[in-house]
């Protein structure tokens, strides 16, 4: 990873994903399939914290991987886990366990903590011997394991969006880590405008799903009042014809930003780095707990 040296950044590419649902509520997972469209029933309706059905749904946690594509962002986590000589590693929103996975791989103790039970059933069969431990959970209940080392990839950090729920969960990640520990995290650049370029190129985009068939995905950007953006995700399973619907809001901190709230719940900013597969799109923080 190139180290940033300044505080002028810019670029940033594919999906906004994000794992919990906030205010406003919205009927989010809504099956419109033509059979049901005069009796969609309301599979979601909520407040945060709960989990976007693009993970908890089990049918769209069932696709994720495969519109998700090759993570060509997970080897720069392995490296930074090795170059920490991390071996108890706690992944924040885990997702499917794709991470964890490798994690575990490299023979380092794993706990993948998720909020979308979907999206761990998913993982835990990745996992047929269970070498990891799976928590249905989210930053703010991630337990004192005395870990190495705590990972939020796949920009799980912009799912927080108030400020006590962010304060909260860097006092609870920095409980969860040994005196020395280390929080490594992304974070979309702000200044780098990314709604622009998803409601430019909204799709959609077709998938054949092994073992499900076709499937159609179409995302649309439906707000932003900055720092937030909200979008929409569709999926339409061409087997059946069922349409999902999950709606979505994350939140776009500056760099200033975070590292006041970093500093003000003992963290050490480190180094500021930007993703390899992602130039001058991403903030990769590296900080320790003092």
């Amino acid at each position: 990873m190139k180290n940033i040296q300044s505080k002028k950044h810019p670029p940033e590419p594919n999906s906004p994903n994000c794992r919990l649902s906030h205010p406003p509520p919205t009927d989010s997972a809504l099956d419109r399939s033509p059979r049901n469209q005069s009796t969609a029933p309301r599979l979601s309706r909520y407040r945060s914290p709960v989990p976007d059905p693009l993970f908890a749904h089990p049918r769209l946690a069932a696709v994720y991987d495969a519109f998700d594509g090759p993570r060509h962002d997970l080897p720069a986590y392995l490296g930074i886990a090795d170059e920490l000589d991390a071996r108890r590693v706690v992944d924040i929103g885990c997702g499917t366990g794709c991470l964890a996975i490798l994690l575990a791989d490299g023979g380092r103790t794993v706990t993948g903590v998720e909020p979308a039970a979907a999206s761990l059933d998913i993982a835990r069969a990745k996992d047929p011997d269970r070498r990891i431990t799976w928590l249905e959970g989210d930053a703010t209940t991630v337990p004192a394991v005395a870990a190495d080392l705590a990972l939020m990839t796949g920009n799980a950090a912009q799912c927080i969006l108030s400020d006590d729920e962010w304060m909260l969960s860097l006092r609870r990640i920095h409980a969860a880590l040994r005196p020395g520990g280390h929080l490594v995290f992304e974070t979309r650049r702000p200044e780098r405008r990314a709604w622009e370029d998803w409601a430019a190129d909204p799709g959609p985009v077709t998938v054949d799903v092994a073992g499900i068939g076709p499937v159609r995905q179409l995302r649309t950007v439906t707000d932003v009042r900055l720092p937030f953006v909200s979008f929409r995700v569709e999926y339409r399973f061409e087997s059946d014809g069922a349409v999902l619907v999950s709606d979505s809001t994350i939140r776009f901190r500056d760099r200033d930003e975070i590292d006041a709230s970093l500093a003000a719940n003992d963290f050490r900013v480190l180094d500021v780095r930007e993703a390899p597969d992602r130039p001058g799109r991403e903030f990769v923080f590296i900080a320790t707990r003092d």
